[in-house]
């Protein structure tokens, strides 16, 4: 399953990994040592990082919904009682559709495809039923009609409508002269009642349902992947919050910085370890950190950090995992040998999951290459498919993830294209709106 709400819950309850274990050892690992001379000659950092991002993107391009073209949660039939192949998501189809303009400054697609294809995501989206203009977190790919998530998650998900609007968005800004297009998208976007989702309050809740309200009573409060939800509620054209709602609600009126240090790294925001590293990754596909900071941290110092807590955590192994070490690193939610789970060094099960890693390329371009190369020569008998990485796999376990998850897929493309050209990073920012959204909390950028 997705992120959804029990993650912030569990994500409270994580103690720090006990450190009675001696720490891991993993032999250096040299790119080209040992290899026969008959196997496939290395690829230069540029050519690995192209095939990556080509073949992921092609879970969204040729694994998505037949009606809705929408992209579908899992890659496996089987998953959600057989429906796998009828539920599309939406945060994970944002993720895909901000991947559009990669696709097509790449060549692999043309640009009447990409054309062709945000159409016919537009007519299923302006059919589906919103909730005060919030979508649901899946949909039938076949009635058009929200599948719900849980017994009382059946209606709007603001977080999954955050992460779908930044890619519509990114993609309203890339198809400027498709006034069909662009239209559209704007009308979605300026129907979203972000102010309505505040009950009145100084804060964002996540949920609502016709036939439940807002029982699920779930604020959105960092720090997690939710900063991008209240940038585009600051940044609404027609349904805007108020400075206050994002300082009292999101920062918890300045409580969320802690100022924690891991491995003599400082960590602003965040809970033990900085949590799974998604919280690094979901914001930032459009939103740019290089630059960004308000009174509560430096966004880009914040992502660094965490990434490279993760990678020390690796080394240091304080569970002496098989396999850990600074080219196998990276802990996210995703699918272990137990299931679905938000791993991180605070909640370790020995499963390392690609996206972590290689959506880190941004912050940490040699250690997310090891990983890589790891990752791809080292692994890639069991652990490459016909789209890319498998979703996790655990050495201690000798376990492999049987398939592909979209929300795991989609940050995989777009942070690498962020940190070889910063391309949707460029995209999101050159918005106006984002901009004076920005401007309205306070923002550098």
């Amino acid at each position: 399953m997705l992120r959804t709400y029990y993650v912030l819950g569990l994500l409270l309850i994580f103690s720090a990994c006990s450190n009675d274990s001696g720490p891991g050892y993993q032999e250096p690992y040299i790119p080209g040592e040992d290899k026969d001379e008959d196997k496939e000659q290395s690829l230069s950092d540029e050519e690995l990082l192209e095939k990556v991002q080509q073949t992921t993107f092609k879970y969204f391009w040729d694994f998505a919904g037949s009606n809705s073209g929408l992209v579908k949660e899992r890659s496996q039939a089987e998953a959600y009682g057989g429906q796998g192949d009828n539920i599309v998501t939406t945060g994970g189809s944002g993720f895909g559709i901000a991947a559009f303009p990669v696709a097509v400054e790449r060549g692999w697609i043309s640009r009447d495809e990409a054309v062709d294809r945000m159409e016919k995501i537009l007519d299923f989206l302006e059919e589906v039923p919103t909730y005060h203009g919030a979508f649901s977190h899946w949909y039938l790919d076949d009635s058009a009609q929200t599948r719900p998530f849980s017994d009382k998650d059946n209606g709007g998900d603001l977080v999954e409508t955050a992460f779908l609007m930044q890619g519509l968005l990114i993609a309203r800004q890339y198809f400027s002269e498709e006034e069909n297009i662009t239209e559209r998208i704007t009308q979605l976007w300026e129907a979203v009642e972000w102010d309505w989702y505040t009950q009145g309050e100084n804060a964002l809740y996540w949920h609502w349902s016709p036939n439940y309200g807002f029982d699920i009573n779930l604020k959105i409060q960092g720090w997690n992947e939710s900063l991008i939800i209240y940038v585009l509620a600051s940044a609404s054209p027609t349904y805007s919050i108020e400075p206050e709602v994002y300082h009292q609600g999101w920062a918890s009126n300045g409580n969320i910085v802690n100022n924690q240090q891991y491995y003599g790294i400082d960590l602003p925001l965040g809970p033990a370890y900085g949590g799974p590293l998604f919280f690094a990754h979901y914001s930032f596909i459009g939103l740019d950190p290089r630059n960004l900071s308000d009174q509560y941290a430096n966004y880009w110092d914040q992502n660094t950090a965490h990434s490279l807590i993760h990678y020390n955590y690796a080394i240091d192994n304080p569970k002496d995992f098989e396999g850990y070490g600074e080219n196998s690193w990276g802990f996210t939610a995703s699918d272990s040998y137990e299931g679905y789970s938000a791993h991180s060094p605070a909640n370790d099960l020995g499963v390392i999951t690609p996206t972590a890693a290689l959506s880190s390329f941004p912050y940490t371009p040699e250690e997310s290459m090891k990983a890589l190369r790891y990752f791809y020569e080292e692994k890639g008998n069991v652990l490459w498919g016909p789209y890319g990485f498998y979703d996790a796999f655990s050495e201690e376990e000798n376990w492999v993830a049987d398939g592909y998850l979209a929300i795991d897929q989609g940050p995989i493309i777009s942070m690498i294209e962020n940190y070889r050209t910063g391309l949707l990073w460029d995209l999101f920012m050159q918005d106006e709106e984002i901009q004076a959204g920005l401007d309205k909390l306070d923002f550098n950028y």
